[in-house]
């Protein structure tokens, strides 16, 4: 078989595999077909199907596809983190900046407390920090995972929740971006990396200016070039950010959240959402499955992962009861909200890739870090639709704030 044949055989794999497990078992209500793309990326990867089937894997999935994919996987991410930007109201966020910078600040930083005090643990056993980390490396690391939440993901399970558009869909991306953010920025503290500190603030710079002159370009053009130019400025932000060290997620985001809907119509934009959904996000789910190296570690690793996933479903739930009281919200919509932010998804995978790159964390912690992204994704729509449900019969969804 050629390049081209083996990548086709792949695709298949990812889009066929997924559906049919998702479908024929009924999985839809505790595992939508986003979780189980998830998982069966996990399965697929090296860490289950490279140990059972070697040489079927890396036939499959060698070098030259798995690059392929990998940039199938970035463009379809990119494209779908601007989406989500687009449908972020900025006026709104101005608005409620209170409420905004309150519940994101206490959903950071309560996962992060309560993930260093598991990592604090953790230190007192040999096999779960890295080889050149220092202990507050890890102590942060470890709790930034803890607080990450998945902004794709998380927009997917807002899309099928039917509560986008929603005040409460608004808020809960209001929330979730201003942590991407802080999220990468702090990875970048985290190595060390002075000169990307700089980059940073020069990207972020470069960007307040350049916004200006690109929104006012933009009502000057027709529908057709507007297109055009909102994917240049998409993929120039994506790679300021990237270059800066903020990751081509946060500059894909910030792009998308300067753009109005009115200039391409909320029409087209469903329909490019429901594309992007459809066509790309598979790939990236599956890819990134397929980048994890792991091992399991032995039976501790399953102690540990559920170790972490009660510090991360604590601290956002405490988080968010937090900010509840603080901000006097409705009975129920605290609860809504903090099990909503706490879903990981493959952005935390991805985080802790980093950390083992970096040799922050051990395979065996990166195994449970992993363990705990699923678990927290699979938690998420079970315990969140019948309080949906309740929070809808009292009026509270449609509240804006």
């Amino acid at each position: 078989m050629n390049t081209s044949e083996i990548f086709l055989l792949a695709m298949l794999l990812i889009f066929a595999v997924p559906y049919l497990f998702w479908r024929l078992l009924k999985t839809d209500y505790f595992a939508p077909l986003v979780v189980v793309q998830i998982i069966m990326g996990v399965i697929l990867g090296p860490g289950v199907m490279g140990n059972l089937f070697p040489d079927y894997h890396k036939f499959v999935f060698n070098p030259d596809v798995v690059k392929t994919l990998n940039g199938v996987s970035m463009w379809g991410v990119i494209l779908f983190v601007m989406l989500a930007g687009v449908e972020l109201d900025l006026k709104k966020t101005w608005q409620y900046r209170r409420e905004s910078m309150t519940t994101a600040g206490l959903s950071l930083g309560m996962p992060l407390l309560f993930g260093c005090g598991a990592a604090l643990l953790l230190l007192n056993y040999q096999g779960w920090i890295g080889a050149k980390a220092a202990p507050w490396q890890f102590l942060i690391g470890t709790g930034m995972a803890c607080a990450v939440t998945a902004l794709p993901v998380l927009v997917m399970l807002l899309e099928k929740l039917e509560i986008l558009r929603q005040p409460m869909g608004q808020r809960l991306l209001r929330y979730a971006s201003l942590d991407d953010v802080a999220i990468w920025g702090v990875l970048a503290l985290l190595m060390l990396d002075w000169e990307r500190v700089g980059r940073q603030a020069g990207f972020l710079a470069a960007f307040a200016i350049l916004t200006f002159a690109y929104r006012r370009l933009m009502v000057r053009l027709n529908k057709n070039d507007r297109w055009a130019v909102a994917l240049i400025w998409l993929i120039a932000c994506s790679f300021g950010a990237d270059w800066a060290g903020l990751h081509f997620m946060v500059g894909a985001f910030l792009a998308g959240v300067v753009m109005d809907a009115d200039w391409f119509g909320q029409e087209a934009l469903d329909a490019m959402f429901k594309n992007v959904l459809l066509i790309l996000m598979p790939v990236f789910f599956l890819s990134t499955g397929l980048r994890t190296k792991w091992d399991m570690g032995g039976y501790s690793v399953f102690f540990v992962a559920g170790l972490l996933l009660l510090a991360s479903v604590g601290g956002k739930l405490a988080a968010a009861h937090m900010a509840g009281k603080i901000l006097k919200w409705k009975d129920g919509e605290a609860s809504i909200i903090g099990w909503l932010l706490q879903s990981k998804g493959l952005i935390e995978i991805v985080f802790a890739n980093i950390l083992l790159d970096k040799q922050i964390i051990t395979s065996e912690t990166f195994t449970a870090l992993l363990l705990m992204a699923v678990g927290s994704t699979m938690l998420t729509i079970p315990l969140v639709h019948p309080k949906l449900h309740r929070a809808q019969n009292r009026g509270l969804v449609g509240q804006a704030s």
